[in-house]
């Protein structure tokens, strides 16, 4: 019995890797760097829990749910992620995850999000939760949103937070050229013209935070 942790960054998967092992002695925890590493492993040996990035390099972390949902539709997915914007939420969700947590969670949180995961029940961290049940879907709903594929939403969640196209290709390690590619037609399907009408429009759709 095993569960796969997907994270891009080394010291992440260790230190929570240590600490899934510690909790679940009998488990063995198995880690992937990227999504297309993820696909691999779990050719291997399917683990009785995936617990997935969002942001990851190459296909990103909701792509690569949907493409493991589609090979393994009983597989457990539960998603530790930095983002709390809840239309990414509800986009993990529809990919097929079991859960949702943050990476501010408390390490007990993420135990228990695990435990219930694995006994085949969903989790959503509760202030997502309550968000979730408190908010209309209208913006998850929006046609602007349906209509992109995964990867456009991510890179669209990066530009609308303001990270720079070079960063964005170095992290999703695609060419600058593509980026630009996406971003060319994120501003067709958007409707917008320029970058500073993307984030505005990131705010209003809910996809980034401003903070207070």
């Amino acid at each position: 019995m095993n569960i796969l942790l997907v994270d891009d960054h080394a010291v992440v998967r260790q230190g929570y890797a240590s600490l899934l092992q510690a909790v679940l002695p009998t488990m063995q925890v198995r880690e992937a760097a990227n999504g297309e590493e993820a696909l691999a492993r779990v050719l291997e040996d399917v683990p009785q829990l995936v617990i997935m990035d969002f942001a990851l390099p190459g296909i990103s972390g909701l792509e690569t749910t949907r493409r493991l949902r589609q090979r393994l539709p009983q597989l457990r997915v539960l998603f530790f992620s930095m983002h709390d914007e809840l239309p990414l939420v509800r986009q993990a969700l529809e990919a097929g995850a079991s859960g949702y947590l943050t990476k501010n969670s408390a390490p007990q949180v993420l135990i228990e999000a695990v435990h219930r995961v694995l006994a085949g029940h969903a989790y959503i961290e509760q202030p997502l939760a309550t968000q979730l049940a408190c908010t209309p879907q209208a913006n998850a709903s929006d046609p602007r949103l349906q209509s992109m594929t995964q990867r456009e939403l991510e890179i669209f969640v990066m530009l609308a937070r303001g990270t720079p196209a070079r960063l964005i290709a170095e992290q999703l390690c695609i060419s600058a050229k593509t980026v630009s590619n996406h971003l060319t037609l994120l501003k067709s399907k958007l409707q917008v013209s320029s970058h500073g009408e993307l984030v505005h429009l990131g705010i209003d759709m809910g996809v980034v935070r401003v903070a207070g």
